[in-house]
């Protein structure tokens, strides 16, 4: 199962690399035609390929606040079913703004469903949600 770990992380690091300079085409690369796609943006899902890149076209025009993004992935796991493998992992992300240090800038849960189609693993639904915030104790 390691190996299929380390396959499947290499896959998304690669897809990861692209975005965070807002370049969805990894992403994209690696979705099977009948993709389902959610994010705490979409009211909806988003069903198939054209659909996802019509959603994500934007991306690729937004000028960001921020410089220097980089992220981190956080134990990434695997649970693979026959052709199908389920990957999970949490990813921060950071970045600097003007006349600032780096900050987080989002924290995600990420869910990523692979299936292994012509024999290459393709991302037939792909989840993404913020990580719940810490919550402040009010003082006694």
């Amino acid at each position: 199962m390691d190996c299929l770990l380390d396959e499947l992380v290499a896959l998304e690091r690669s897809a990861l690399n692209r975005w965070i300079r807002l370049d969805p085409q990894g992403y994209l690369d690696l979705q099977a035609p009948e993709v389902t796609y959610f994010d705490p943006f979409t009211e909806r899902r988003v069903d198939g390929l054209d659909a996802t890149q019509l959603r994500l076209a934007p991306i690729k025009r937004m000028n960001p606040p921020f410089t220097d993004p980089r992220y981190d992935m956080i134990d990434p796991n695997v649970r693979r079913h026959g052709d199908v493998a389920l990957l999970t992992f949490n990813l921060v992300n950071y970045g600097k703004l003007p006349d600032a240090p780096e900050r987080v800038l989002a924290r995600w849960n990420s869910t990523e469903i692979y299936s292994r189609i012509g024999g290459t693993w393709k991302i037939i639904h792909s989840h993404w949600s913020y990580i719940q915030p810490e919550l402040k104790q009010t003082g006694s």
